[in-house]
């Protein structure tokens, strides 16, 4: 290809509400453009980037027995209610009605679609197990899309499904995604890691992402060097040191003025954190025993050097949808803003969970649901009992590993992949069952399978870059090689430089020609910005010697390469080592 007939355009400044290196580099670079939040065009020099990945899931699906289909991005709403999603699933959902007012909304996943696809065609055991995938776009209507391709409203993700007769066999089919799937990182260049996750909106009984670490990722890892415990610090457990055991003292109200915080109340009583409760207010969106959404005022108490992690406390109590409650229904519930305690609230609308630390803390200050005062002495089992004790903490940088006891290192990451074991939550809601050996009906169990493109490239981008530009790895660079003409209007070496061009073409390799009667300084700029592996120069000087010069992006590294048949067979074997 031609870079005088190719549609691009390189910015020598990145835009200014491009925050992330990635966002950056693909704007400059001219692989997309954004068109509204959230929402991003691909130009052609990104459009083979995306090619390339997909060609590379493609591979990796196929080769563990994968079958290719399209499902539709537009689907209708019955399908959804007969999961029970279509009330359960809010804001982010992009819905519509037809000319005949039937509602549909747009796939932000396919789990109904493909359940209600294969209850119509399988029948019985002898079709399992079966393995489905589609590389498809899908829409999420995102509040705060951030980071140019990292979180987006409208993006292309592969969404694979697997079909089992059992739980045993979806166990075998899960380790070999998960191969795959480690299979296309590694080829795009990622080193992405395993963790364990929440299985969110999915639901299921176990859940995994591929997280590449970067610090520009909105994900935090908690892992342990000892004995390599890794999980999503949404998820993560973590040890908990208990106290010592005390006799529990009389509750004393005590003025304390100015301590809406933990931290201020631990430093006017000097006293540590640990010996303080906090408490946290939340509405969650439930079902009710219709299966309708109602909301829940939440009271959550946790020792005071904790954390809360809203993912465990959303899963405790099974909610669809978790928010911060405002100060009016705070005091609503009899609480005070800053102040709250589980003492004296009112429990016909409230729910009260505790940490499972909190029923082994003792003489604790907590609030007094008034302000500027607060209770000593509190202990739970005396003075108040909760709806739900559960682990509601979220692990933090040097908590104790559940597992070895050793510290959890904190690091940041972006989730590029997942993996869910769904059991037979769709297929018994939507009636998609097989026979067995005995002819008896059983529900098909189902696992999930998600790669995003999108955010695959920007963090292929994250990993592969230098100050000038974006160093691609071979296996997913829009062209293996960039062809620099600076023949400055001499037409013989114009002529090298097009039989350079043709000769490499034939022998099979990819090749973009800048043939622009530009700047070299312009030219070795844009190759640099582009990242495309390997750059050869034709000029004048080169072509006196008979050599052209060629460098790796990557590394930089420069050398003269002889003109004639040998060209090709250099810049193969080049290519080998740009990974």
């Amino acid at each position: 290809m031609r870079l005088s007939e190719y549609l691009f355009q390189t910015y020598r400044e990145p835009p200014g509400e491009a925050e992330l290196v990635s966002h950056q580099l693909l704007l400059r670079a001219g692989l997309v453009r954004q068109v509204a939040s959230g929402i991003f065009a691909y130009l052609p020099l990104g459009q083979r980037v995306k090619h390339r990945i997909e060609r590379i899931v493609r591979e990796e699906m196929d080769a563990i027995g994968g079958q290719e289909v399209t499902l539709p991005v537009v689907q209708p709403a019955e399908l959804w209610r007969e999961s029970g999603r279509w009330d359960r699933i809010g804001s982010e959902m992009a819905r519509l009605k037809d000319r005949n007012g039937r509602d549909l909304c747009l796939a932000m996943t396919h789990e109904e679609l493909v359940t209600s696809l294969v209850r119509d065609v399988i029948r019985s055991y002898r079709q399992l197990p079966c393995l489905l995938y589609q590389v498809q776009t899908k829409f999420r209507d995102e509040p705060r899309p951030r980071g140019g391709l990292i979180r987006v409203r409208e993006f292309t993700m592969k969404d694979g499904y697997s079909f089992h007769v059992d739980t045993a066999d979806l166990d075998l089919w899960y380790e070999k995604v998960y191969q795959a799937y480690t299979n296309i990182f590694q080829r795009c260049g990622l080193d992405a890691v395993a963790v364990r996750s929440d299985p969110g909106m999915m639901s299921g009984s176990d859940a995994h992402e591929f997280i590449e670490m970067s610090p520009s990722g909105e994900d935090t890892i908690l892992s342990c060097a000892s004995c390599g415990y890794r999980a999503n610090r949404q998820v993560a457990l973590f040890g908990k040191d208990e106290p010592a055991p005390e006799e529990p003292l009389p509750v004393e109200e005590i003025h304390t003025p100015d301590t809406a915080t933990i931290d201020d109340l631990a430093r006017y009583l000097d006293v540590p954190k640990t010996k303080t409760a906090k408490a946290l207010f939340m509405v969650a969106t439930v079902t009710d025993e219709k299966e309708a959404a109602v909301d829940r005022f939440l009271f959550a108490v946790l020792r005071g050097d904790m954390e809360l992690s809203e993912t465990k406390l959303a899963n405790a109590v099974g909610a669809l949808q978790l928010r911060p409650a405002t100060p009016e229904e705070i005091r609503a519930a009899g609480a005070e803003p800053g102040f709250g305690s589980p003492l004296g609230i009112d429990r016909s609308r409230t729910l009260l969970i505790v940490d499972d630390l909190i029923p082994s803390s003792f003489n604790l200050v907590a609030g007094a649901n008034r302000i500027d005062y607060h209770m000593a002495n509190v202990n739970y089992g005396r003075d108040y009992e909760a709806d739900l004790v559960t682990d509601i903490a979220a692990a933090g940088d040097g908590s104790p590993c559940p597992a070895c006891g050793g510290a959890l290192r904190a690091d940041q990451g972006i989730e590029v992949g997942n993996i869910f074991k769904l059991g037979d939550k769709y297929s018994k809601a939507m009636d998609a069952g097989y026979l067995d050996r005995e002819n008896a009906s059983r529900p098909i169990v189902m696992g999930c399978y998600g790669i995003g493109i999108d955010r695959l490239m920007a963090s292929i981008v994250e990993r592969h870059h230098d100050e000038n530009g974006i160093c691609w790895p071979a296996s997913v660079a829009p062209f293996q090689v960039f062809l620099v003409d600076l023949s400055g209007g001499d037409p013989h070496i114009s002529e090298v430089a097009a039989a350079v061009y043709d000769d490499l073409v034939a022998a099979g390799l990819e090749v973009l020609y800048d043939d622009r009667d530009d700047r070299a300084g312009v030219k070795f700029n844009d190759a640099d910005l582009m990242g495309i592996p390997v750059r050869l120069t034709v000029g004048g000087r080169g072509v006196k010697k008979g050599v052209v010069e060629l460098k790796v992006r990557r590394t930089g590294q420069m050398k003269d390469v002889p003109l004639g048949g040998g060209l090709a067979e250099e810049v193969t074997e080049t290519l080998a080592s740009c990974t």
